[in-house]
C-alpha cells in the first residue's frame, strides 16, 4: 500500500527510526482501524522485493516494520530475506490471524477480538499489545498474555479515540498488575505518519 521512513510511534521499539512497508489487504475488521484503506488490497499497486528493498535502502535507519492490513496474508519469507540481507532488522506488526511466516527480529503480536490468531503466533511473539478499547479489553489481554512465551514484552495501549477515558484505567492496571507496560500512539502525539 505504501512506505515510509519515520519514527516507530508505539511499542517496545517507540521512538527508533524506521522504515515502514505497509501491505494492502485485511480481513480481521477492527472497526476502530485508523488504517481502512489498507483492507482492500486489490486497490493498490504492486511492488517488486528488490524495489521494496531498494526504497528503505535509500534512508539511513536499518529497520524496516512490516506492517498492513494484515501483513501475515502473505508469505514473508522472501521479502524479509531479502531486507536482512541488506542489512536490515525486520519487525512485524500483525493481529497473528494467519500461518506464521518470515524471518523476523522483532514480532510485535496484537491480537483482536473480530478474528481468532493462529496457535503459531504465541510461540513466535516477542511482544504482546493489547489494544484497550473497553473493559472487557483487560480480560483479553490476559488470555492471550497467558498463551505467549514468559520473556514476552507485555503492553496496555489505549485505543486512540477513547485515550481519555481508557488510559487512567490502564494505569491503575498496570500498577495492579506490574508485569504490564504501557504503550502510546506517540506518533500521533507527535503528529508524524
Amino acid at each position: 500500500m505504501e512506505a515510509f521512513y519515520t519514527l516507530q510511534g508505539e511499542g517496545q521499539h517507540s521512538g527508533r527510526a524506521a522504515y515502514f512497508i505497509r501491505l494492502g489487504g485485511c480481513d480481521v475488521g477492527c472497526h476502530w482501524c485508523d488504517v481502512k484503506e489498507s483492507w482492500d488490497a486489490s486497490i493498490h499497486p504492486k511492488f517488486g522485493i528488490d524495489s521494496i528493498v531498494d526504497g528503505a535502502l535509500q534512508f539511513p535507519g536499518r529497520l524496516a516494520v512490516i506492517t498492513g492490513g494484515e501483513p501475515l496474508m502473505y508469505n514473508l519469507d522472501e521479502l524479509t530475506g531479502a531486507l536482512q540481507a541488506a542489512g536490515f532488522k525486520t519487525n512485524i506488526e500483525t493481529s497473528g490471524v494467519y500461518p506464521f511466516t518470515g524471518h523476523w527480529d522483532w514480532v510485535c503480536f496484537s491480537p483482536k477480538k473480530f478474528k481468532t490468531p493462529h496457535p503459531d503466533i504465541y510461540r513466535n511473539a516477542n511482544e504482546l499489545k493489547a489494544i484497550i478499547y473497553n473493559k472487557s479489553d483487560f480480560e483479553f489481554a490476559e488470555e492471550h498474555a497467558a498463551q505467549v512465551s514468559p520473556d514476552c514484552t507485555l503492553l496496555l495501549q489505549p485505543e486512540w479515540s477513547k485515550q481519555d477515558v481508557m488510559l487512567p484505567l490502564i494505569i491503575d492496571y498496570i500498577k495492579d498488575n506490574p508485569k504490564w507496560k504501557m504503550s502510546l500512539q506517540t506518533h500521533k502525539f507527535m503528529n508524524i505518519p
